[in-house]
């Protein structure tokens, strides 16, 4: 599951390694007086005007104007000391004030107005202006940069450093919290340097000193906005990665990865794309899929002809929904937002949590909110209950909710207003995250939405009894609906269940297949087989509606049935619109045989047909130049309409024709014409085909408005298949129909799982188990309160005393113990109710098994056989007692007497 937190990062930091650069390249630093007082005049304004000047060496002037001494100039990556630079740019300064000190007037610098440029530059490179706009602005920089003419010293430099920071910091608290709520979302932003564009340099890499290529720079600026994704851009015949990401797809692809001018390049072939993406993304990375967006031929003619090729971050045809979505049967993307507002909720770790479900592939959208306690334990009943492949989380989660997760590791504006504000916090997170994948449409109908923790559909219970029980709540008048439509299709004799049967066998992923439609991320080859699926079933089942009225009598069954036909009537406009041949091949130029409803399309093939018949024409002025009236065009290697001459006739060739190839037999050239229009031509076809790709898109849109329609039908089939498939397993074996009641009671006799009777019947190894489970009946498990045990006795209809039945484990190496070598009978307990009391308790058992010291348990043991003693005792004596309070006269007596002598000598 990704995770997004964004690095603690300051703006300042960008400037200060800004001044930290520019004053570390250059030299020596000479200096000439001015009037006094030019301190004081150059930034009245600027709070760190004042401290700076007290910090100017005695024997300069307040005003300093400063040159650069070419001689002794030093790269940016210069690692010297500074204190050594400091001492040298003092000795300089001293000397050059040494020599001044008999002129009165200020020394004219021809190098002045190149500071001055220098320092300009430095103003634009650090402009606000220039930063992201999600960065914090801090005081106008004008204020910062007025103090730099008198900076003298690198301690000067170092102060200005750390009263920037300070400043910065300021102002970034005092910045207004506005759009606090969806902030939290945004994606990770960390501080950087935008890259130096000046008249007299390029950018460079610092480690290398080596110019950026242009296809690398386009790359760092695409890769600038996906930092957390693996970028596959596509160049010619192959898709590369870069950098880091060459590393991560050699390591995990393994495939080569080698070092190109300043970066780590691999590369996959083109038609590999969707394999190795699916790859990379089954071990959980983020991948984006860097397109090409212009051809060779428009880029020709295009205003950037000379310039690289356009690329767009896409999600390719190839990498659509199918192939990207893992194998689980549900893929949920979960987003959890949190709503601190009250501050003793925040004391006691409670909080009010917002969640949206989102699953890509089947476009259900579910949502919820409620208030948690610092257990967190409902956030964990929902979790639980989705399953989530992914979760989308705030960078300021509590605490207790981190906790949890790492343990169980457009829509009408009236229907979002009433959703709780946590719910459309973490709405709107989700869907600028799935903006990304283009797969924000699922969210566009609310009919989509499914609260929850609704009553009807979902069960509210705890984490902890959820994972423990299985828990349903039963329909018992939809419950017997499906069981008459199981019965019908097991006992009736008519062969429209057989027909019925026959149309769903070996029919593709249709829902799957509909959501990657909706998303517009389908095949020409998916597309035309769902199509032909569902006007294939929609004839089929159309032609079942006589029969079906007549013979089928499962209310169910026949209003599924009955509506299949209605609801896939759509389709049938839509396949007939399509050219079958060209659907198969993803031949888009050739796919739609009307084009009546696709006017561009129909005139740019006329532009190409027009062209063509110039060019066909054209062969007859060409038969009259080569006085060879049987001459026709020959294509070779893709190569169009190229006149093939004999090399031994080559000299009657126009000077202006062009040699496109020859072999040891002929040659074959251009005319002019030719080669002018075959230009045309080319452009025209690249362009058809990205006319046809967008009429393409403007068609499944169309396709889409009957998306809920047909997902519908598509339930619906399910539903029937299902019923199918039950009757088939009722079929096989001693299987009846349950009658359920009103009644709270379970009675099965000799009860089987067809699942796992199917998986251990081979070896006979399943046995069926019975069940009668009533809530009339009360079960105690009683172990020291003998008093409890004796309401049985008084209410032997309503009490029944049971204990979990166990054998003894006994050791004959312990029967001649001694008192003091006690040990605890080791019990194994078999997992049965037994009815009556245990003769014994056998706690120290649990004790036993918690590994507590056996010196311990002995000394527990004696003391529990002594209690156990007292304990007979007192029982034997009450029991006598009772027994003797019964007794009336001498007869009796007597024979009681003798009843107890017996038991004493025994």
């Amino acid at each position: 599951m990704s995770r997004r937190k964004p690095a603690s990062s300051s703006p300042a930091s960008a400037r200060q390694a800004v001044l930290s650069r520019f004053f570390q390249s250059t030299g020596s630093l000479k200096s000439t007086a001015s009037p006094a007082g030019a301190a004081e005049k150059a930034d009245p304004d600027s709070d760190s005007a004042a401290p700076l000047a007290s910090t100017l060496p005695p024997q300069l002037q307040p005003h300093v104007v400063a040159e650069i001494d070419r001689s002794n100039k030093r790269t940016l990556e210069s690692d010297g000391p500074v204190k050594k630079k400091a001492r040298k740019v003092q000795e300089k300064e001293e000397g050059s004030d040494s020599v001044m000190s008999g002129n009165s007037e200020p020394k004219k610098h021809l190098r002045t107005r190149t500071v001055l440029k220098s320092l300009e530059k430095l103003k634009e490179f650090c402009c606000d202006s220039a930063l992201p706009q999600n960065r914090v602005h801090t005081e106008p920089l004008q204020k910062k940069f007025a103090v730099l003419p008198k900076c003298t010293d690198f301690e000067d430099i170092d102060l200005l450093r750390a009263k920037n920071a300070v400043s910065s910091e300021d102002s970034k608290s005092q910045t207004s919290q506005k759009d606090k709520t969806f902030s939290h979302f945004g994606p990770s932003q960390k501080s950087y340097e935008n890259l130096q564009k000046t008249s007299d340099s390029k950018p460079s890499n610092k480690r290398t000193k080596s110019i950026y290529t242009p296809l690398e720079l386009q790359y760092l600026e695409m890769k600038q906005q996906q930092k957390d994704a693996i970028l596959c851009v596509e160049c010619g015949y192959k898709y590369r990665f870069f950098g880091e990401d060459a590393e991560i797809a050699a390591r995990e692809l393994n495939i080569y990865c080698h070092l190109d001018h300043n970066f780590m390049t691999a590369s996959i072939p083109t038609h590999r794309l969707f394999v190795h993406v699916r790859r990379l993304v089954a071990k959980g990375y983020k991948v984006g899929v860097v397109k090409q967006t212009e051809t060779a031929a428009l880029k020709a003619i295009g205003d950037n002809k000379s310039s690289l090729f356009s690329r767009k971050l896409t999600l390719d045809d190839a990498v659509n929904v199918d192939e990207v979505m893992t194998d689980t049967s549900t893929s949920y993307l979960l987003c959890i937002c949190e709503n601190k507002e009250n501050v003793k909720d925040k004391k006691r770790g409670s909080v009010s949590i917002g969640v949206v479900g989102v699953q890509p592939a089947t476009g259900e959208v579910v949502f919820d909110s409620f208030q948690d306690s610092a257990s967190r334990s409902e956030l964990e009943t929902r979790i639980l209950c989705l399953q989530p492949v992914e979760l989308l989380l705030p960078s300021d989660l509590s605490e207790q909710t981190e906790m949890l997760i790492h343990r169980v590791t457009a829509v009408s504006f009236s229907d979002i207003i009433n959703l709780e504000k946590a719910v459309i916090c973490s709405l709107a997170a989700i869907i600028r995250y799935l903006k990304e994948f283009n797969l924000e449409k699922v969210l566009s109908k609310p009919k989509n939405f499914k609260q929850l923790s609704g009553e009807m559909e979902f069960m509210t219970i705890n984490g902890t009894t959820l994972r423990n029980l299985e828990i349903l709540q039963n329909q018992v008048r939809e419950i017997n609906a499906r069981l008459d439509a199981v019965s019908e299709v097991l006992h009736s004799e008519s062969s429209v269940f057989g027909q019925i049967e026959n149309h769903l066998r070996k029919l593709p992923d249709i829902e799957r297949g509909l959501c990657s439609i909706y998303h517009k991320k389908c095949s020409t080859q998916e597309f035309f087989l769902i199509v032909k699926t569902l006007y294939h079933l929609k004839s089929e089942f159309q032609a079942l509606i006589p029969a079906v009225n007549s013979h089928v009598e499962s209310e169910l069954l026949q209003t599924f049935i009955l509506e299949i036909p209605e609801l896939l009537s759509p389709v049938e406009h839509f396949l007939k619109i399509l050219n079958e041949q060209a659907a198969k091949i993803g031949d888009k130029t050739e796919l739609f045989k009307d084009l009546s409803d696709f006017p561009l399309i129909k005139k740019r093939k006329d532009e190409i047909q027009d062209v063509t018949h110039k060019i066909q024409t054209h062969l007859q002025e060409i038969r009259k130049i080569l006085k060879n009236p049987s001459a026709q065009y020959v294509t070779v290697s893709g190569q169009e309409f190229m006149i093939e001459v004999k090399n031994s006739a080559v000299s009657c060739i126009p000077a202006d024709w062009v040699k496109v190839g020859s072999t040891k037999a002929v040659s074959r050239f251009h005319s002019p014409f030719i080669v002018e229009n075959y230009r045309h031509l080319n452009q025209l076809r690249e362009q058809l085909v990205l006319d046809c790709s967008a009429e393409w898109l403007a068609f499944l849109e169309s396709f889409s408005e009957h998306y809920h329609t047909l997902c519908k039908a598509v339930h619906h089939l399910a539903t029937v298949d299902c019923i199918f498939s039950l009757a088939k397993v009722a079929k096989q074996g001693d299987y009846c129909r349950p009658t359920l009641q009103e009644e709270r009671k379970i009675v099965i006799k000799n009860g089987r799982h067809p699942v796992i009777d199917v998986l251990l019947g081979e070896q006979d190894q399943f046995v069926p188990n019975s069940t009668d489970l009533s809530v009339k009946s009360l079960t105690l498990f009683v172990t020291h309160y003998p008093p409890v045990c004796e309401l049985e006795k008084s209410y032997s209809q309503q009490v029944g005393n049971y204990h979990m039945g166990f054998l003894v484990n006994e050791d004959e190496s312990k029967q001649d113990a001694g008192e003091e070598d006690q040990v605890p009978d080791s019990v194994t307990f078999l997992y049965q109710i037994t009815r009556g009391i245990a003769a014994r308790s056998y706690g120290l058992n649990v004790a036993k098994l918690a590994d507590v010291p056996g010196e311990i348990l002995k000394k527990a043991a004696s003391k529990s056989k002594e209690l156990e003693g007292l304990v007979n005792m007192k029982r034997k004596k009450l029991k006598c007692f009772a027994k003797l309070w019964t007794i009336d006269d001498a007869k009796g007596l007597q024979k009681w007497t003798e009843e107890e002598i017996t038991d004493v000598s025994l």
